[in-house]
């Protein structure tokens, strides 16, 4: 029987070789390339990785340099920098977690077994405290327990409290500057901003840092002192009279530097309540409002000073004058008969007003009230100005009863800081100034000193006598009698204005204003006073008297003579305007 014949095994086994080392090679690629792709995740896939793993391993901040610190015109601190502190801790790094929570719980005062379990937990890392004090922090650090972290927070700190709440503004929890000077000259006092990254790892340092430029100090116009003096009369007048709100603004008329700009009611920038928005704002500068009768000043100024009028101008007055279909009647519903230009203002004649705008007519008119800045901001170096309502021919708002109603102050609306620059422009010889809230902004060794700067010249200097001189006769014989203060020579003007709604004007609510600026013959400072919806009709026998006992302690404060003794000083060749403040 034949023997079948087998293939020689070596010899398969050569022929099968190849087969088999292509085969493994192959499968060795494929295996390759699946790594690869496994490793070369898919964009979005990988972000989402990324994200897992920082929100365990990093937290992210911004990291501040000093922000710029605020000053009053003394060098008296409004504005610092302070420290606070963030706490943290990486549990598997705690050895005896019952004590950690203990000794943590007595200084954060917080829930010891709610803080035993975070330190006893096993997450990489977590926030006990997202911001301490500097006192607690410093404790915690003294306790030197590893595992525990501390990151210090900058914040922006006002040593003074609600004082100047409204001028100064606040910093947010974004390090950026809200409102007045804070929002206004947000960009000197930032210092640089860095966002980083920083390891929650243990032992994971980050890379050094790298210095940031401070921000730049500012020096404000204000006096600390006459704020405070502002405030406390303004909240004294706010309560005695059940007023809902109020501004006093002082300011040197020469320079238009602002010396105190009070509202009410203020807030805590420590502690800002970014819910209500309309507490924040500062009314002075941003909240409008007819201003009544202090608007004839600047009707009979304009005039005057146009020769449309002379100080012995008269006119027959009968209590009533029809413009534009609208009556317009005299506060006292009385007619006076023959009133020169003084009687006007002393005894505060809307008929004579009016009289006075429709002789204007309305383009000289609604020119002269431009001059005196109406219906534009003042420029004010604070955040948040608004610039007044003043309606003109041609505007769809407008109409012919509008140039009588305007000339007495209705009808048309202002600021209380831009009204008080017109008036100021009156103290000044004619000439008005732009209102300035920063004298000097440091930076280093370098000081810049702004400089006062002229918004131009509505009247000439003796058309600015002569109606100062009329505004010292409101005070002395008239209507404003309640705000003269023995000793010294007033020039002022009192206002008395409804409070207008969409289906008309309140009953019963005013809001009322003094402006008056002393001494009359040489105008040191200038000073707003208004009371919204106070007791009492008119602001002759509520305003002026605030202005009086205002007036009366800010003379001693400036140190300005009684006009006897001034005069004296004057003669002998002195000056007290060389008195350094």
């Amino acid at each position: 029987m034949e023997q079948p014949n087998f293939p020689d095994p070596q010899e398969v086994m050569r022929n099968r070789l190849p087969i088999v080392i292509t085969a493994l090679v192959v499968v060795s690629i494929l295996l390759v390339y699946r790594l690869i792709l496994f490793q070369e995740l898919p964009p979005e896939v990988a972000a989402e990785f990324n994200s897992l793993r920082d929100a365990t391993n990093q937290t992210h901040l911004q990291i501040a340099s000093a922000r710029g610190r605020i000053f009053d015109r003394d060098g008296q601190p409004l504005a610092v920098n302070a420290l606070d502190f963030q706490i943290g801790v990486s549990p598997n790094l705690i050895s005896n977690p019952d004590e950690v929570a203990r000794d943590l719980a007595a200084i954060l005062g917080g829930d010891e077994l709610e803080i035993f379990n975070i330190v006893n937990s096993d997450v990489q890392w977590e926030i006990l405290a997202p911001r301490v004090n500097a006192e607690v922090g410093q404790a915690i650090e003294a306790l030197d327990i590893p595992g525990i972290t501390i990151q210090r927070i900058p914040r922006r700190g006002y040593p003074q409290g609600t004082l100047a709440s409204h001028i100064i503004g606040f910093v947010g929890g974004d390090l950026q500057g809200y409102n007045g000077v804070e929002g206004y000259y947000q960009d000197q006092l930032s210092g640089q901003i860095r966002d980083e990254v920083v390891s929650n790892i243990p032992f994971e340092f980050s890379e050094i840092d790298v210095p940031l430029s401070d921000g730049r100090d500012v020096v404000l116009t204000i006096d600390r002192d006459i704020q405070f003096l502002a405030e406390s009369e303004l909240l004294r007048s706010v309560t005695e009279t059940a007023a809902s709100g109020g501004s006093i603004i002082v300011m040197d008329p020469r320079n238009g530097d602002i010396l105190a700009m009070a509202s009410y009611p203020p807030f805590d920038p420590n502690n800002p309540d970014t819910n209500n928005p309309d507490l924040l704002r500062n009314p002075a500068i941003s909240e409008q409002y007819e201003p009544g009768s202090v608007m004839k000043v600047l009707t009979v100024a304009g005039a005057l000073n146009q020769g449309v009028i002379t100080p012995q101008w008269s006119y027959n007055d009968q209590g009533r004058l029809n413009v534009g279909g609208i009556v317009i009647t005299n506060s006292d519903r009385a007619a006076h008969g023959l009133v020169d230009t003084t009687t006007v203002l002393t005894q505060s004649l809307n008929v004579g007003a009016a009289t006075i705008s429709t002789t204007m007519g309305p383009t000289r008119f609604y020119q002269a009230l431009s001059d005196f800045g109406i219906g534009q901001a003042t420029g004010i170096d604070l955040e948040g100005e608004q610039a007044g309502t003043m309606f003109v021919p041609g505007d769809p708002e407008w109409s012919e009863s509008q140039l009588a109603t305007n000339a007495f102050g209705q009808g048309i609306a202002v600021t209380p800081l831009q009204l008080l620059t017109a008036i100021s422009s009156i103290a000044n010889g004619g000439l008005m100034m732009q209102p300035r809230m920063v004298y000097q902004i440091i930076d280093g060794d370098n000081v810049i000193t702004t400089q006062p700067f002229p918004l131009g010249r509505p009247i000439s200097a003796e058309t600015a006598r002569i109606v100062s001189d009329m505004m010292v006769a409101v005070v002395n014989n008239g209507q404003g009698n309640l705000a003269a203060l023995p000793g010294y020579s007033i020039a002022g003007k009192t206002g008395t204005a409804e409070i207008p709604t969409p289906i008309g004007y309140e009953n019963n609510a005013w809001i009322m204003t003094f402006v008056g600026f002393l001494p009359a013959d040489d105008p040191q400072v200038a000073v707003l006073i208004k009371l919204d919806r106070p007791n009492g009709r008119w602001a002759s026998q509520v305003a002026a008297p605030v202005f009086r006992r205002f007036a009366e302690r800010l003379v001693i404060l400036l140190e300005i003579p009684p006009d006897d003794v001034r005069h004296a000083l004057a003669a002998q060749g002195g000056a007290v305007t060389e008195v350094e403040r």
